[in-house]
């Protein structure tokens, strides 16, 4: 690896980004951006918390050596559901771990979990289903960890395949309510450079959020994404410029923001 030249940390000078992330998952797309000489303003537009009822996923946990795959939707469900297990036991040797994205298997990683399944160039549920592993699954008992609600799309399509597949449900999503005088006034004095998002709820929140009296200059805003999903449900939002991520990570982030500046500054 190349080390980083006087340019390199200079990439990101003189613009500002709104970092959306929930608040303790924000610091290290905060520090890459800082890195490169980059300002950033956060809002968090997600909050965690515990799920209504966290009984059902109790009681899958407490069978967990019944099943043959556990996947991890998100990081936020690798830490909720390893807090649950440490204090109710330890992992079962017999169940291979799938992560669905790069975060996600650093996530288990750091805690300890050896990932076993997860995709290889895209991050997303398409990518982890393509996978060999996830093809030749008849009769196999799948769990899949996640917060309240969400797509369908991987345990219909493991369903599909003959798989026996269950939820456990460790957090919900909520809205936080929280000031946004900051945001506003930086958004309306046409300070804010561009936005990044995550998810889908993440970007209904933010436009919900900041209202309709002071949309204007949110949708006026360059939006940077990592899903086409999300990049569909900013056009149907009437966001006027929104950019694709390559890679659905915080590298993937910043590389986009390289990239995207580099051009402005053209």
């Amino acid at each position: 690896m190349r080390s980083m030249t006087a340019d390199d940390l200079k990439a990101l000078q003189n613009i500002l980004v709104l970092v959306t992330r929930p608040a303790h998952q924000a610091q290290a797309l905060c520090d890459k951006i800082t890195a490169l000489s980059g300002s950033i303003l956060r809002l968090p537009v997600i909050e965690i918390a515990d799920p209504h009822n966290i009984a059902p996923a109790l009681e899958l946990i407490e069978r967990l050596d019944t099943f043959d795959i556990a996947v991890f939707i998100s990081a936020n469900a690798v830490e909720r559901t390893h807090a649950l297990i440490t204090a109710h036991g330890i992992w079962p040797q017999n169940v291979k771990i799938a992560a669905v994205g790069k975060h996600t298997a650093a996530t288990l990683q750091h805690l300890g979990m050896p990932v076993d399944i997860r995709p290889h160039q895209q991050f997303n549920s398409e990518a982890l289903l393509a996978v060999n592993e996830m093809q030749h699954i008849k009769n196999k008992h799948i769990i899949i960890f996640r917060g309240e609600g969400g797509r369908e799309l991987l345990a219909q399509t493991l369903a599909q395949r003959g798989a026996h597949v269950v939820y456990a449900e460790v957090y919900r999503r909520v809205k936080p309510a929280i000031e946004i005088n900051t945001v506003q006034q930086a958004g309306m004095a046409g300070k804010i450079h561009i936005i990044t998002v995550t998810s889908n709820e993440s970007l209904q929140n933010l436009y919900d959020m900041l209202g309709e009296q002071n949309r204007r200059w949110l949708l006026d805003t360059p939006l940077l994404v990592i899903a086409q999903r999300t990049a569909e449900l900013a056009q149907k939002l009437g966001f006027k410029t929104t950019i694709t991520a390559k890679q659905a990570s915080d590298q993937g982030l910043v590389d986009a923001l390289k990239e995207w500046y580099a051009i402005q500054a053209q």
